[in-house]
């Protein structure tokens, strides 16, 4: 009987877990679906798809066999999952406070913060474990513009690694 209460209390936490991981990205998708029609905004949505497909890639084709730079870019390429930016130059600050209050940034580890005294803030906030970064979301306001960037897929930290030392090398 114990190990049907494991079984059961296992099953309900992983799928809360995976309730909660839905939330964030809902509310993301919520908040970008609100405004991707909005004429005040300029978007750009990269699909899965797309970033699929630049992943399959083939080389040999594009005779980048030996260029091991591009070997590394596809190499992440394929586990990204999409890619969502939203701008505005109206009421920057407005929609700012608006996203901060719909997003649950308390999900994000912070990676950098500036805020400056004319009022202008950028919020670098990352989803990660053990050294794959799932999301990457910035948030940012001034007088002149309104920032959402939002990065998801599976970012190894390994990878983006060997991608910087190969365009050191160069």
């Amino acid at each position: 009987m114990k190990i049907k209460h494991f079984f059961t209390l296992a099953i309900l936490a992983m799928a809360t877990l995976q309730g909660m991981a839905q939330t964030s990205a809902s509310a993301i998708d919520k908040y970008f679906s609100s405004y991707v029609e909005d004429k005040r905004f300029n978007v750009v949505y990269i699909s899965p798809k797309l970033f699929q497909m630049i992943g399959k890639i083939d080389t040999k084709v594009l005779d980048m066999e030996n260029d091991a730079e591009a070997k590394a870019v596809l190499e992440m390429a394929k586990d990204l999952q999409g890619l969502r930016i939203l701008t505005t130059d109206e009421t920057p600050e407005a929609f700012y406070k608006e996203a901060k209050a719909k997003i649950n940034t308390k999900e994000y580890e912070v990676l950098m913060t500036v805020r400056d005294k004319d009022g202008d803030n950028v919020e670098f906030l990352i989803k990660e474990t053990n050294n794959v970064i799932s999301e990457l979301l910035l948030l940012s306001s001034g007088k002149d513009e309104f920032v959402l960037l939002s990065f998801m897929g599976s970012l190894d930290l390994n990878k983006i690694t060997r991608l910087a030392k190969e365009i050191e090398k160069k």
